[in-house]
């Protein structure tokens, strides 16, 4: 019977021992793994993809300087260029893009410059691929030179540049008559906002070409963009009818479009000027005889 206790107890140490080896070597508990979690990721930026009607995805915060955009139906070089506030000629420079400008669905164009890495890295492909012809060498340089010297200029001489075409003053007009009011969107102080009745003609604030007319960039409903030069362009934005199309020689005061209404359904014209890409303020331009009353 003694046998029997001692057999008990020496099998309910073993059990104890056993169960107190298990627990040490147990999961920490949730509250521990939570905090161990926390630490890992404190600091790590957490970020919302966007995807805007424009093709562009791009995290929150850098959204407005976004380096690429995906070309969608019905983008043109110049409306992209508009949306980010760029000069249309850089963002052909930066793709490798010539005049017309042709664009295709789904190409990815950049919207920030090279680097001083990436322009040295470009320059020694190019020179690695184009080996100089030793042959003659000094002769033909001498004729590249002279081919480059303009007539009635001596050898020697700075070379006299020709006018540029974007020197040339342009005599802008107003679009529309109608009183100036100030609108709570985002694209307002950027322009002109003109209040006047629905379906009023819009006319060409100068001559130009028309080099966008449709309704794909977000918060300027139907719009219109006019290049006037290689420096200047404007737009006339949240219109009812468009009587342009892309392509379109436009002389200034001729009839464009007809008024509609914002987002906010007020009734206006929304007009911008941009120099090389940057927004300006059009009353600098235009002529101070505006009338306010609406013309039909």
């Amino acid at each position: 019977m003694n046998n029997k206790k001692q057999l008990y107890f020496i099998l309910w140490l073993f059990i104890c021992l056993l169960i107190s080896s298990c627990s040490s070597n147990s999961v920490a508990p949730v509250s521990s793994r939570n905090s161990d979690q926390t630490k890992q990721t404190k600091g790590a930026k957490q970020t919302k993809s966007i995807t805007s009607n424009s093709g562009v995805t791009s995290t929150e915060s850098d959204n407005k300087k976004s380096s690429h955009h995906i070309v969608v139906s019905g983008d043109t070089l110049y409306s992209i260029s508009w949306n980010y506030n760029l000069d249309y000629k850089a963002v052909a420079r930066w793709n490798a893009i010539k005049v017309p400008y042709v664009i295709y669905p789904g190409q990815s164009l950049r919207l920030i410059a090279h680097t001083r890495k990436e322009e040295a890295k470009k320059k020694a492909v190019v020179k690695k691929t184009v080996p100089p012809d030793k042959k003659d060498k000094g002769k033909k340089t001498v004729v590249k030179k002279s081919e480059t010297v303009k007539k009635g200029t001596k050898r020697g001489e700075p070379e006299k540049m020709e006018p540029v075409k974007s020197a040339r003053k342009i005599n802008w007009q107003w679009p529309t008559t109608g009183k100036l009011v100030k609108s709570s969107s985002p694209i307002s102080k950027k322009g002109l906002d003109i209040a006047g009745k629905k379906g009023q003609l819009i006319k060409a604030s100068a001559s130009g070409n028309v080099v966008y007319s449709g309704s794909g960039l977000l918060g300027y409903g139907r719009l219109i963009i006019i290049k006037h030069n290689e420096t200047y362009l404007s737009a006339y934005a949240h219109n009812s009818v468009l009587m342009v199309k892309e392509g379109d020689s436009v002389s200034s005061g001729q009839q464009i479009a007809r008024m509609g209404q914002d987002g906010n359904g007020q009734v206006l014209l929304h007009f911008e000027i941009r120099k090389n890409g940057n927004p300006v303020d059009p009353a600098t331009y235009l002529p101070k005889n505006h009338f306010s009353r609406p013309q039909t």
